[in-house]
């Protein structure tokens, strides 16, 4: 008999190269908005627009995802600057179609014209990345991630024939 399956992951989105410069860009013209919002009205709807756009933008510089896996049902949730959390796809036993290693030949068979890919990994060459194929409806996705040995024996444990190591 299977027991209980649940086995959560937090994986951290490298930063990418330009965010360094992208917030001292962004910081150099936050100083430029204030010197203008202090000389005229006009100014005050640039720091405005200036501080709207800098959120955004800082909350797209520091991405996770969780994984979260229980009993069969694999969710994974983007969590945007540490204090943003976003839903991005939760799939089933069943309509889970194959789990294995990116490079892996088994996930050529499944992939086709019309796959989504959605890359939910940290982009670091040196972590080993995995894909899992689902369907929902029509529509087939690949979705790239990076489970630890625990999430990935639970797995296993819950649909055998579906996975490859």
């Amino acid at each position: 008999m299977i027991q209980d399956a649940y086995v959560e992951h937090l994986v951290k989105r490298r930063s990418p190269a330009y965010s360094i410069l992208v917030k001292v860009v962004l910081a150099i013209l936050f100083a430029l908005a204030l010197f203008m919002a202090l000389t005229s009205y006009i100014g005050i709807l640039v720091l405005a627009a200036v501080c709207v756009a800098s959120y955004f933008i800082m909350l797209n510089l520091n991405i996770e995802f969780e994984y979260l896996y229980i009993d069969g049902q694999l969710s994974i949730d983007k969590i945007l600057n540490r204090n943003k959390r976003k839903k991005l796809l939760e799939c089933d036993k069943d309509s889970l179609l194959m789990v294995a290693p990116l490079d892996s030949y088994v996930l050529k068979d499944y992939e086709g014209a019309g796959t989504k890919v959605v890359d939910c990994s940290s982009r670091r060459p040196e972590v080993k990345k995995y894909a899992f194929i689902y369907q929902a409806g029509q529509q087939r996705t690949k979705v790239i991630f990076e489970p630890n040995d625990k999430m990935l024996q639970c797995i296993r444990n819950t649909t055998p024939r579906k996975i490859v190591l």
